[in-house]
């Protein structure tokens, strides 16, 4: 009865109490949720729907309070590596009866990053792509196409080089930006399932594929690619690198669109491609961080609950939610629409058609947190010092024999 409940809960009206915890504490993301909860109730004129917005950093530090503890029926969380926790600890409810049917097609890109022991923990609402932005108009004036495959990718970067350019600006002051090269260039040389299972501490730093990585990344280093002292610079403070043409490209999320934008970039000179394939044997995953909502065990509603979250994943609402009026991201579902912007059409059609490898959360949500400062403050020294990777390859492995 719960999956017929399930099936019909659109023009089902429900009754009873609906408690749902939320960290969308940001304006444009609490209008949001406090959107989708009025619409919801319009819906179930008899469904008593009380929300509760928490500061997003002061969240962190309470969910496993009141998941333990007067449970809501519904809460905010990330996928992948930063559900395992709950899910290991049962505090997350099993909601694989959500996925039956035709919504495990339309959510196929993220079941990967919802699933473990092969159940599904909750659903999403709202990612977002990572990828190469690049300065369209420099790779015009030097004859450069978008690179397909790691030959063109480095002789793209040697034309640029000649020229006077640096390939990539980045900035490793605050580390996570190392670890989005690292996500890219293992899972490019190695796999998702390696990467993946490197992050869940199952492989050896010490493994000849991660080597193999790191040779990949030295190719790049040993060549100039990357601008210099970039370990003094936030990823905000190496933007004008891009902007004023002395570099040519940034590996980044597609949060960084609107400050180049605002710093004079049009979207002729703006543009985006696929981090290219490295090893042709294996399939393309992609980083896209997901934001999700997840059923406490001890929830006292979790028919409501259910109801819930399969309408938040609906392809209306998804398009409603991430328009660039709301969250301004990409819908989960592959049948929603996307906001008319040519960086969210390409990243949606990249997570929803070209990332057949799978959808990772970003090196420090899919490792531990102590396993992914140790590492990003190893990918930081690698940059600088490629030829301590030995050592640093030694303190990472002795840190996963410690961390898991």
């Amino acid at each position: 009865m719960a999956t017929g409940a399930l099936a019909d809960a659109h023009s089902q009206n429900l009754s009873g109490d609906l408690i749902i915890f939320s960290d969308m504490s940001n304006p444009a993301p609490r209008a949001v949720m406090e959107g989708m909860v009025e619409r919801f109730g319009e819906m179930h004129p008899d469904l008593n729907i009380e929300l509760t917005v928490i500061d997003r950093e002061a969240y962190k530090t309470q969910i496993r309070n009141f998941l333990t503890a007067n449970s809501p029926d519904v809460a905010n969380w990330y996928a992948g590596n930063r559900m395992a926790p709950y899910v290991d600890a049962g505090l997350f409810e099993d909601v694989s009866d959500i996925w039956e049917g035709t919504l495990s097609e339309e959510l196929a890109s993220t079941k990967g990053a919802m699933t473990m022991d092969g159940k599904q923990w909750g659903v999403p609402y709202t990612y977002y792509q990572w990828g190469v932005y690049y300065r369209k108009d420099i790779y015009d004036q030097y004859g450069l196409s978008e690179p397909q495959d790691w030959d063109t990718f480095k002789s793209n970067c040697q034309t640029l080089l000649d020229n006077g350019v640096k390939c990539f600006t980045i900035g490793t002051k605050f580390l996570w930006t190392a670890g989005g090269w690292f996500d890219y260039l293992n899972m490019r040389t190695n796999g998702f399932d390696y990467h993946m299972k490197l992050t869940a501490g199952e492989i050896p730093w010490t493994d000849d594929g991660v080597k193999a990585t790191f040779a990949n990344w030295r190719e790049l280093i040993d060549m100039g690619a990357f601008i210099d002292n970039h370990t003094a610079y936030s990823w905000q403070e190496a933007l004008p690198f891009m902007t004023g043409g002395d570099a040519a490209a940034y590996l980044m999320g597609n949060f960084a669109v609107a400050p180049l934008r605002e710093a004079g970039l049009s979207d002729d000179q703006l543009d985006y491609f696929q981090f290219p394939a490295i090893n042709a044997d294996v399939e393309l995953g992609e980083d896209a961080p997901t934001d999700t909502f997840h059923i406490p065990s001890g929830a006292a509603n979790k028919d409501n609950a259910k109801a819930f979250l399969k309408w938040v994943v609906s392809a209306d609402n998804q398009t409603l939610i991430n328009a660039g009026n709301a969250l301004g991201q990409l819908p989960v579902n592959s049948n929603s629409s996307v906001d008319d912007d040519k960086f969210l059409k390409e990243g949606f059609d990249v997570l929803s058609n070209k990332a057949p490898g799978g959808i990772a959360q970003f090196f420090d949500r899919d490792a531990p947190a102590e396993m992914a400062k140790v590492a990003m403050e190893g990918f930081q020294e690698f940059m600088v010092r490629p030829d301590n990777i030995d050592k640093i390859l030694d303190r990472l492995e002795r840190a996963r024999g410690r961390i898991y």
